[in-house]
């Protein structure tokens, strides 16, 4: 449970030679959050936002808090993206066009990877089909045949065609066991597997492809 507020405050301009050409002061709105009776031992949630955005009511002020809970999400986006994922801060292009290029390329890579991360428990019920072509579901259904262990617990649980039945698969690809008592697979753990699958897809739509 959770206590809001909001008003306007006036931010002084920071010393130094730098910003001598700033105002004096920004007006900015500043909405804080606080949580009410956390549980014995964690500590309560205590944000302080400050936006540029206009906040006149508490449906404003619930707004600036839930794109702050998002940030978590971009971090992961980003994460997926630099060094734990595709690496792109690694990328030696020269050109700015090059780079804007290539971090659309790896920005959609990533946003599939969170996509799975989101559709894992199998709540949401979103189609594979919005992050995958009708060939890749083919062979995703190919591949649950042979992950799929013999006992109930090694079944996937999710309803076929569906983007958590996809994770399921993928995280199997990535290394994870699969066990509903384990750790659900993460970020790092569904892009292994999605590079893996990726490689198998690409075998799959050659395999009637006639090398003369």
């Amino acid at each position: 449970m959770l206590s809001l507020r909001f008003t306007t405050v006036e931010v002084l301009r920071p010393d130094g030679p730098d910003s001598r050409g700033l105002p004096k002061t920004v007006s900015l709105r500043l909405v804080e959050a606080i949580e009410r009776n956390p549980p014995p031992g964690v500590e309560p949630v205590h944000w302080r936002l400050l936006t540029t955005h206009a906040v006149d009511d508490a449906a404003a002020a619930w707004q600036i808090v839930d794109w702050y809970r998002l940030r978590w999400t971009i971090e992961q986006l980003f994460r997926l993206m630099k060094t734990q994922g595709l690496q792109l801060e690694d990328s030696q292009l020269a050109s700015a066009e090059g780079l804007i290029k290539l971090a659309a390329i790896a920005t959609k890579a990533a946003a599939i990877t969170l996509q799975l991360v989101q559709a894992r428990d199998g709540k949401s019920g979103e189609p594979a089909e919005i992050a995958f072509s009708e060939p890749e579901i083919a062979v995703l259904d190919a591949l649950n045949d042979q992950i799929e262990g013999k006992t109930a617990l090694q079944k996937n649980p999710h309803n076929p065609g569906s983007l958590a039945w996809a994770a399921w698969i993928i995280g199997r690809l990535g290394g994870w066991d699969g066990y509903p008592s384990s750790k659900p697979p993460g970020p790092i753990t569904l892009r292994r597997g999605l590079e893996f699958f990726h490689a198998i897809a690409k075998g799959w739509l050659l395999r009637n492809v006639c090398i003369p």
